[in-house]
């Protein structure tokens, strides 16, 4: 029994394939190891995950139809857990067609891997976003909420991933479950979130750039607190045809100036602050109800954002020091 994991080098793909490896399941990764942020991070990565003996990696890239088929067809794995995509929704406004080919063409390669598969696969669990709710007052964010408003193209995508997928479940029967991800952060992360490009701006004496003044919040979920719950969606078994989302936040959201204050405090540093409009594309605030995913699996987040930061404080300094 094999678990396929997309996005292996990636920093959930990484994290949810250590949990797995640890418990005992085999994992085949998958990642195209792109230049979207410093490939050494994502080797770094790879290396941790090579030390387990359930796991093997092969270099693909998602919009690679014919290999992914090919991958699927040879392994047969039994479980999907679909995370590797083209993150970030500032980059979306410079290189669009690499969302279109990874976010979309690559979804739809994972979709009918999985058709293919027919009743031989229990699950696929595959990445959504908190970004599919754009922007919006009503607080806070419910799976039932209408997604007709993406502030940005990878937004837009993530939700067609939904879309998608529920068309595919309806159709053929796979049992799909999609996650809603909000601003997930800690070691190992993703150099692009803001609470690393501070930390790098503090060390290197940078001015830090602070967008919409100041006045954002931001629904910050721990990694600890995303992959445990992920692993326990994964192992159930849906019944066939079934489709759900669910949110995996917080649900407890940090104003952007508490989190930079907090980051400071563990860094020991004090960041010289330039204050900036709001970036295209980007929203106010995320807020996470995650009483769904409470209810159906018992979450419920239990790192806070000054524990998390320190986490992540600690382990940077001795990624900068490597």
């Amino acid at each position: 029994m094999t678990i396929l994991v997309t996005g292996a080098a990636g920093f959930i793909g990484f994290h949810a394939s250590k949990l797995l490896l640890e418990r005992g399941e085999p994992v085949v990764g998958i990642d195209n190891l792109n230049a979207y942020y410093d490939p050494a991070l994502k080797e770094a990565r790879l290396a941790e995950l090579a030390r387990y003996e359930g796991f093997r990696f092969e270099k693909l890239d998602l919009a690679d139809t014919a290999g992914i088929k090919s991958l699927i067809e040879r392994e047969r794995p039994d479980r999907i857990l679909h995370l590797g995509a083209q993150a970030g929704v500032r980059y979306s406004l410079e290189e669009p067609f690499a969302y279109a080919n990874s976010n979309l063409m690559g979804h739809l390669a994972i979709l009918e891997g999985a058709r293919a598969l027919g009743d031989e696969l229990k699950h696929l669990v595959y990445a959504s976003s908190s970004s599919v709710y754009g922007e919006r007052a009503q607080v806070p964010f419910k799976e039932e909420d209408a997604g007709n408003t993406p502030a940005s193209l990878y937004a837009a995508t993530k939700r067609a991933d939904e879309f998608m997928s529920a068309s595919y479940c309806s159709l053929y029967g796979i049992p799909a479950t999609g996650l809603r991800f909000f601003t997930v952060y800690g070691p190992w992360g993703r150099p692009d979130m803001a609470y690393w490009l501070f930390a790098d701006a503090m060390f290197a004496g940078r001015p830090i750039k602070v967008f919409n003044e100041g006045r954002m919040e931001r629904d910050f979920t721990y990694i600890d607190d995303v992959v445990e719950p992920l692993s326990r969606i994964l192992t159930d078994a849906p019944a066939r045809g079934r489709h759900e989302v669910y949110n995996i936040g917080g649900s407890s959201p940090v104003k952007l100036m508490d989190m930079i204050a907090t980051l400071e405090r563990a860094l020991g540093l004090t960041a010289e602050k330039v204050m900036l409009p709001m970036q295209p594309g980007d929203v106010t605030q995320t807020y996470a109800d995650v009483s769904k995913l409470e209810r159906d699996y018992g979450y419920s987040p239990s790192i806070r954002i000054e524990d998390g930061l320190a986490r992540f404080a600690e382990w940077y300094r001795g990624w900068r020091q490597r």
